[in-house]
């Protein structure tokens, strides 16, 4: 069943369509890889997604709902999360805080930024049920500035899955970061949605992550969708090769 839509998405920069008529389809409970070259399109795309941009034609569906004139609250409040590829969390803070503050902002709720986790004990509760989820649990009263590279990418990504999204938008999680820490991130992010939670849609330019843990793949190219298949089915896309790789692969 679809859970977003996009229909004939425009956006130029001047004479730039850096989205250009774009149909996207993302269907609930799947793990949905979108690729492509740098400027291809995919944050535009995303930027639209979750109104950090505003497009010149075109419609974004969300359950069946046109979301298009809706802000950035009304959307995370309909269930549309994101996280960027520059980590943006709360440094000063620490990892119960970051994830609590999130709870707070989509509950509506005010609070002390100094005691956000321990004034509210059903918070606290949730946000540690969360940490777990992303295996951070252990480090909740750390300084999320004191935080790994790999464990920040996870800890922004809890943030964003703290706002109960049935959508999330993940914007290079495995950008920075060591082989390890990759396979890491992108377990958990993946068991997650695995566990039927969560619809994710991750923007990345490793291929091997793409293959190993996208139900679908959608490769853009000069703002327009070049191709939309199985990893399988992209795997031997010749298009696809000459496009990301710069020579098609041999037959």
């Amino acid at each position: 069943m679809a859970l977003l839509q996009t229909v004939n998405l425009t956006k130029r920069f001047g004479d730039f369509r850096a989205v250009n008529s774009v149909n996207f389809t993302v269907n609930q409970g799947e793990f949905l890889s979108l690729v492509g070259s740098n400027g291809a399109g995919k944050t535009t795309l995303v930027n639209l997604i979750s109104a950090q941009l505003w497009p010149d034609t075109g419609q974004v569906l969300f359950e069946g709902r046109d979301i298009t004139q809706a802000t950035v609250f009304q959307r995370i409040r309909a269930g549309i999360a994101r996280s960027f590829q520059l980590v943006n969390l709360f440094d000063r803070l620490t990892v119960l805080d970051n994830v609590s503050l999130a709870i707070f902002s989509r509950e509506g709720k005010a609070r002390n930024l100094a005691t956000l986790a321990e004034g509210d004990r059903e918070v606290r509760t949730e946000a540690m049920d969360v940490l777990g989820l992303f295996g951070l649990d252990t480090k909740r009263r750390l300084l999320a500035g004191g935080l790994a590279q790999g464990e920040r990418k996870l800890l922004d990504v809890a943030v964003a899955y703290a706002l109960r999204p049935k959508i999330l938008f993940l914007d290079e999680p495995t950008s920075g970061v060591g082989t390890r820490d990759k396979a890491q991130i992108m377990d958990t992010i993946s068991a997650v949605v695995r566990a039927g939670t969560v619809t994710a849609v991750v923007i990345e330019h490793d291929m091997d992550i793409v293959f190993k843990y996208s139900d679908r793949i959608v490769v853009m190219h000069e703002g327009a969708f070049l191709a939309d298949g199985l990893p399988a089915e992209i795997r031997v896309n010749k298009e696809v090769a000459t496009v990301l790789l710069g020579a098609a692969v041999p037959g």
